[in-house]
């Protein structure tokens, strides 16, 4: 039962953060969505977000251990 949470959420996250960072990078200006009057690339901006979240997930995972308790 030595499964961490942290190492499979981290995992999927950074892999679709990824996925939506090149996109969003490779995507003409046309994708990109009006808000307040200026053209946001959204899945640009949410991929990074997904990337730093999932990535904070597996630095948690590393740096986590588990120890087993004490008797």
């Amino acid at each position: 039962m030595g499964l961490d949470i942290r190492w499979p959420i981290g995992l999927m996250f950074t892999v679709i953060g990824a996925l939506l960072t090149v996109y969003g990078a490779l995507k003409s200006a046309a994708s990109t969505i009006p808000v307040a009057g200026t053209d946001h690339n959204i899945n640009l901006i949410w991929g990074i977000v997904l990337l730093v979240f999932g990535a904070l997930m597996l630095l948690g995972a590393v740096r986590g251990g588990k120890n087993p308790p004490s008797a």
